[in-house]
């Protein structure tokens, strides 16, 4: 159960940083370019995926380097999102992007509907609906100019693509460590082009701030997923509980962290919009259950 704590705050952590940050002007382009650098490093170094995936002939790099291109690219729209819509209905549609791949997972990989599942994830849509209308009042940390559905969505939609290529890796015999190890190095070289073009645009200057900033976030990223494999390795006999757990937890804190650090507020549409969230993911999480 520690490992599942310490996975939650990592990840509603991210949140709170990456927002506060953005709030102090901070540029999230060097923040998300560091972090994939402290995750690579990390990955590479704690979890010692198996170098075989460079030379395997099944290694599917094409959808590789479409997660190395998304995980940035979803990073990016989620700082938009916290910046534009707050870390409550963030956190939310982030984790609610469980309904995408659970949709594939009946669509594309075969697997058999039932009808916790279906209820949860029409449940899920109803909840995604009402998060994403506007709340009563913005936040004094809101971007006024920028709406904020529009990022939402893209939060929702692009962490619902990256697990359903992750599945999609999954499938062609390549380890999900090595995946992901891959898939961080790529994301890094890439950003870091995109930052020297910009600096030399002029439109960005990189400093020693944003790259203390980005390895810590970059760390506590690493964290949370290492955390949560380990979740899943001492609680092997009950997998829908740490899927349970760490969802609905990220939910309720994130919600917490908004209101209290932030002091964002939400309609009665977004609460129950919440409230529809954390039933989705119960209802999906119970009929996980073997059996």
């Amino acid at each position: 159960m520690l490992y599942l704590v310490i996975s939650v705050l990592c990840s509603v952590s991210v949140g709170v940083l990456l927002k506060y940050w953005g709030g102090r002007g901070m540029d999230a382009g060097q923040l998300v370019t560091w972090n994939y650098l402290a995750a690579s490093s990390l990955a590479w170094l704690v979890l010692r995926p198996s170098t075989e995936v460079f030379s395997a002939s099944t290694t599917p790099w094409a959808l590789l380097l479409v997660l190395g291109l998304a995980l940035p690219a979803v990073f990016l729209l989620m700082a938009r999102s916290l910046a534009s819509a707050g870390i409550v209905r963030t956190d939310a549609a982030q984790r609610l992007s469980l309904l995408i791949s659970l949709a594939a997972a009946f669509l594309l990989f075969g697997e058999v509907a039932n009808h916790w599942k279906l209820a949860g994830l029409a449940t899920g849509l109803v909840a995604i609906g009402c998060l994403l209308a506007r709340p009563l009042q913005r936040s004094l940390w809101a971007e006024r100019r920028s709406p904020a559905w529009p990022w939402l969505l893209g939060t929702w939609a692009g962490y619902g693509a990256i697990d359903i290529a992750l599945k999609q890796v999954a499938s062609s015999g390549t380890a999900t460590t090595a995946a992901l190890g891959v898939s961080f190095v790529l994301a890094f070289v890439l950003m870091l082009a995109l930052q020297l073009w910009r600096q030399a645009r002029r439109r960005t200057r990189l400093d020693l701030a944003h790259l203390a900033a980005g390895l810590l976030l970059g760390g506590l990223n690493f964290t949370n997923i290492l955390t949560y494999i380990r979740a899943h390795q001492a609680m092997s006999e009950s997998p829908a509980t740490v899927f349970a757990g760490m969802n609905i937890g990220v939910v309720a804190l994130g919600t917490l962290a908004g209101v209290l650090l932030f002091g964002e507020r939400t309609s009665r549409t977004n609460q129950f919009g919440l409230l529809l969230a954390i039933a989705a993911i119960g209802l999906i999480a119970h009929g996980s259950q073997p059996g």
